[in-house]
């Protein structure tokens, strides 16, 4: 057998997902690989997101890869800048700047069945054995559908592409959303006094996950002993997978307990009217959870109004709702979340039949244990349909993916696989396992959420962490078409 070559490998995106694909491949020995990142600089959403009050509601030592912990985090939920800086310094750390390509978008990815012809979106053309996305689950914002929202007179933008040239002072600002992002900006935009109106149409519940600042003996003791910061990793990961995880797939303590802590928080709430109109009418944890144990004392404050969430049309500078009220607004910011479902897209992915992904994708989106799909051989993406978002720390989902991805180049490598492509049956039988178990889930008890795609099935995960990591330990070839 002829000694096996190293495959070239192209990286699309250098955010959480891409710094780690390019340690794990280093560590495995290869270095024929590149990233290419559209932006000017890495750190994915944590760089593009700069809204007032950004930050993480997972606790920040378990937001950290496993074997690289982080002594600078300055609270328990990490804020949105300090997560940057710290994926700047493990990517400084492991040298991984000089195999990225910057201001580099790719537009087009096509299989000739042997390798991927990828062009960008300046006309430059390569040649790579293997793709892999790591473009981010969380990376193109959805506007609302509001008549009259081009011709708002007063400065308008969306959460995530947040304008600092806009001094908020003495302006009045309408915050349209009251999910996550909605609740951070309006507790930080409340305590600086800024006069917000906050267009609510659907409340949520809100878990009071307590943060607080770590002192100046917590951070030195981690920074003198790391095995600290990764008996933390170690901690959270077990709160999180046995408390939040199990409560949206089983119901028991867990659920109980999490539906008791939001309804004892919606009870800080003083005014009756205003806590029934912050009442949802659905059961807690449907939705994903707000975290955050400062959403209701800002939203009783004197400078923040709670306005009819449905917006009938806009106007110039006013906003008119269905309930017959007229707002007059120097600012509009949309927090109204992201395409979930766009994953990689709108990359265009063709295979050596002439198929696009978007045409094998018609139905809904799917995958082979969340990291691959059938026709697209050597092809590999991040937390892809069925991931185990909203319940776990993205960058442990990623760890696991992204071991299981290396491990399938590898294992390739040495059997001179030119493609590995998966099988459609072994991915219809794991979707279907994933989706038995779907009736189980608080996911599907009656409320409307981004995780449901348009079959009305949610891309979520109805199981355990362990039983993930199980699922994608060690790639099984059965599972694969292969050809030398």
């Amino acid at each position: 057998m002829a000694a096996p070559q190293s495959p070239k490998i192209l990286i699309i995106g250098a955010g959480m997902s891409g710094i780690l694909v390019a340690m794990r491949l280093l560590k495995a020995g290869f270095t024929d690989f590149r990233i290419y990142e559209k932006d000017a600089d890495l750190g994915g959403t944590w760089r593009i997101n700069t809204y007032p009050g950004i930050a993480c509601d997972v606790p920040s030592h378990y937001y950290t890869y496993q074997n690289e912990p982080n002594d600078a985090w300055s609270a328990r939920l990490p804020q949105g800048a300090e997560i940057r800086q710290y994926l700047q310094s493990v990517a400084d750390k492991y040298d991984i700047r000089k195999y990225i390509c910057f201001n580099k978008e790719v537009v087009r990815c096509k299989h000739d069945g042997e390798t991927w012809t990828i062009k960008m979106a300046d006309g430059e053309t390569l040649v790579h054995d293997y793709v892999i996305a790591c473009c981010g689950l969380l990376y193109h914002p959805t506007y609302p559908d509001i008549d009259g929202l081009d011709s708002f007179s007063g400065e308008a933008f969306h959460s995530a592409r947040w304008n600092h040239d806009v001094d908020l002072t003495d302006k009045k600002v309408g915050l349209i959303g009251n999910g996550s992002t909605a609740a951070q900006i309006i507790s930080s935009l409340a305590k600086d006094n800024i006069d917000v109106t906050m267009f609510l149409r659907t409340p949520q519940w809100v878990f009071p996950l307590p943060d607080r600042r770590y002192t100046t003996i917590e951070r030195t003791l981690t920074r003198w002993f790391p095995a600290l910061a990764r008996f933390g990793h170690a901690f959270y990961r077990v709160a999180f997978e046995n408390l939040f995880a199990k409560a949206v797939i089983q119901s028991g303590w867990q659920r109980n307990l999490m539906g008791w802590a939001c309804r004892q928080n919606l009870k800080t709430v003083k005014d009756p009217a205003l806590r029934e109109r912050l009442t949802p009418d659905f059961e807690p944890l449907c939705k994903r959870l707000v975290m955050s144990t400062t959403y209701y004392d800002a939203v009783q404050q004197d400078n923040v109004t709670i306005a009819d969430g449905n917006i009938e049309k806009i106007d110039a500078n006013k906003v008119f709702t269905k309930d017959g009220n007229t707002h007059e607004l120097d600012v509009l910011v949309m927090a109204t979340g992201y395409d979930a479902h766009a994953y990689f897209r709108p990359m265009n992915m063709t295979n050596a039949q002439g198929v696009s992904l978007d045409d094998t994708w018609k139905d809904g989106p799917y995958a082979l244990r969340t990291v691959a799909v059938p026709g697209f051989p050597n092809f590999f993406f991040t937390l892809g349909p069925q991931s185990p978002i909203g319940n776990f720390s993205a960058i442990s989902i990623v760890e696991t993916q992204i071991d299981y991805i290396v491990d399938c180049i590898k294992m390739a490598t040495c059997e001179n696989f030119k493609t590995i492509d998966p099988k459609t049956s072994a991915t219809n039988a794991f979707n279907d396992m994933v989706y038995s178990a779907m009736p189980d889930t608080i996911w599907v008890s009656g409320c409307t959420n981004w995780y449901i795609g348009e079959k009305g099935i949610p891309s979520a995960w109805p199981f355990t962490g362990a039983r993930f990591r199980k699922e994608l330990k060690k790639p099984d070839f059965s599972e694969y078409l292969t050809s030398g």
